[in-house]
């Protein structure tokens, strides 16, 4: 019904910069909060940005002052600005969004596929 599409990830060296974006489509009638999480090998999947409907924002304290997330309600889209981006930053990174469908106002929390941000020292 509803669909996360990721892009931007990849290969950057320490102290780049890269920007991820997120793109929500299908039965939308309204989307909530939008995040981005990211997952390390072997390790639990972790908040890293969350942004709410009307703009507030959190930050995972690894992450302030490096990364900003935004959101354009008008696409349904939420974006990852990465800078100073450092070794340990690397992990798969997935967006999530909870959503208010059209079907019956049903809300859904919806996932993306994942998109590889690696960071080489």
């Amino acid at each position: 019904q509803v669909q996360l599409v990721e892009t931007g990830g990849g290969l950057v060296q320490a102290g780049g910069s890269l920007r991820l974006s997120c793109a929500a489509s299908g039965s939308i009638f309204k989307i909530n909060a939008m995040g981005w999480y990211h997952q390390a090998p072997g390790k639990q999947r972790e908040l890293v940005a969350i942004i709410s409907s009307g703009g507030t924002t959190n930050y995972a304290d690894s992450v302030k002052g490096r990364f900003t997330i935004s959101r354009d309600n008008t696409k349904n889209t939420v974006y990852l600005q990465m800078n100073s981006l450092k070794p340990e930053d690397t992990a798969v990174y997935y967006c999530n969004a909870g959503v208010v469908t059209t079907v019956d106002y049903t809300f859904l929390e919806v996932w993306g596929q994942g998109t590889l941000v690696t960071v080489s020292s």
